[in-house]
């Protein structure tokens, strides 16, 4: 049990093999990101909370963890529904409360569970194993539900098409509850050998939730890892990891509504990513990861205000490189 300030994001909704990427939505996934206050209880923000892990046996694991829902304690502009949400920073991680220490209670509490299953658990030395214990897996499945009230994509607070030509307050109408599941996958699929260093990982992750009060209602990311993918490379790492995210039903009606009043309203739909990465261990206390990453329909396809209000965000490619000293 453990008791105090968390940040969910290290123990809940996690793949293994997801860690090597760099895009953020391969770590804490878009829809909690995007659907929570602030996303949540996740990095760099943390609540009050309790968490309980629980292992019956050897590969069972159960998890429970019952938190405050909102870190920062804003719930006036929390959400891009609200008047346009914030602006200089859509997910609100330091507004009202830039100190983090804030210790918000007033809004609701995630309650989030997960069942994990470890598959062909491996001996600590592999060189002295009886047998071919197969090829090792964690498997989980979770989810979450939220006690606090979030606004409806749908409808406003007079019971009229929210964002539509009888839209008399602007101002949406609150929901009770929100909740998401999830289910995770990661499984070494091949090595060729029991003592080799070189095998190939799969993994793949997805969520989903209601589509009234959410801005994502369906957010699936999959993978390959190959390990040591050269000779004499043991330590490296070659991945190649692909990312979609729905925009759901409540959102894209309500662009429609929008567009009804004569408005340039696009509807949102999907966006794609795929990540190209290779993490190389060049020194015993230098990691070099090289990065190629490119999104199609960046937040669905959103229009680009800096360039046209009439044209939608383009396609978008990222270099990047994370250099990683041990000292």
């Amino acid at each position: 049990m453990k008791i105090g300030q968390q940040n969910l994001d290290t123990e809940f909704l996690i793949s293994d093999y997801a860690a090597l990427y760099l895009n953020a939505s391969f770590g804490w996934p878009m829809a909690p990101s995007l659907n929570l206050y602030s996303g949540g209880p996740s990095w760099p923000l943390a609540s009050p909370a309790v968490r309980v892990r629980y292992r019956p046996s050897q590969a069972f694991t159960f998890m429970f963890a019952a938190a405050d829902d909102n870190p920062p304690g804003n719930r006036d502009n929390s959400f891009a529904i609200q008047n346009g949400g914030n602006g200089a920073d859509p997910t609100n991680q330091v507004t009202n409360d830039g100190s983090g220490t804030q210790f918000n209670m007033g809004t609701g509490a995630l309650l989030i569970t997960e069942l994990q299953y470890a598959l062909n658990q491996q001996p600590d030395d592999m060189s002295s194993a009886g047998k071919d214990p197969g090829l090792p897996g964690v498997y989980k499945l979770g989810g979450y539900y939220d006690t606090g009230r979030f606004p409806d994509y749908r409808y406003n607070n007079m019971g009229q098409a929210l964002g539509g030509p009888d839209d008399s307050t602007g101002i949406p109408r609150w929901d009770r509850g929100d909740w998401m599941v999830y289910g995770i996958i990661d499984q070494m699929i091949w090595r060729p050998s029991l003592t080799s260093t070189r095998s190939l990982g799969l993994f793949v992750r997805a969520t989903g939730n209601g589509g009234d009060r959410n801005l994502i209602s369906f957010a699936m990311d999959a993978g390959f890892n190959l390990k040591a993918p050269f000779r004499g490379s043991d330590n490296d790492t070659l991945g190649l990891g692909w990312g979609i995210g729905r925009v759901s039903s409540g959102k894209r009606q309500f662009d429609r509504n929008v567009a009804r009043t004569g408005a340039y309203s696009p509807v949102q739909g999907n966006e794609n990513h795929l990540e190209l990465t290779y993490q190389a261990q060049v020194t015993p206390w230098l990691v070099m990861q090289p990065d190629f990453q490119y999104i199609w329909h960046p937040s669905g396809g959103v229009p680009d205000y800096g360039v046209s209000c009439n044209r939608r965000v383009g396609n978008e490619a990222v270099f990047g490189l994370r250099s990683s000293i041990t000292f």
